[in-house]
């Protein structure tokens, strides 16, 4: 099974993301604007990437 192309960017660890979530939902006082509500649809995103990733290597 051929491996997926790494992405154009690196990828960071699920950790790193996860930091940066906590930390825009730190700032926000729990009610999200609609660019923090943009900024975190983007980390989900690059933290699924990432935790794919985790899963891939660990095989």
């Amino acid at each position: 099974m051929p491996r997926p192309s790494s992405p154009a960017t690196p990828v960071r660890s699920p950790d790193a993301v996860n930091e940066d979530i906590r930390a825009l939902w730190a700032r926000s006082g729990a009610v999200l604007s609609p660019e923090g509500r943009r900024e975190y649809e983007r980390l989900l995103v690059e933290w699924a990437a990432a935790v794919r990733t985790d899963v891939v290597e660990a095989a």
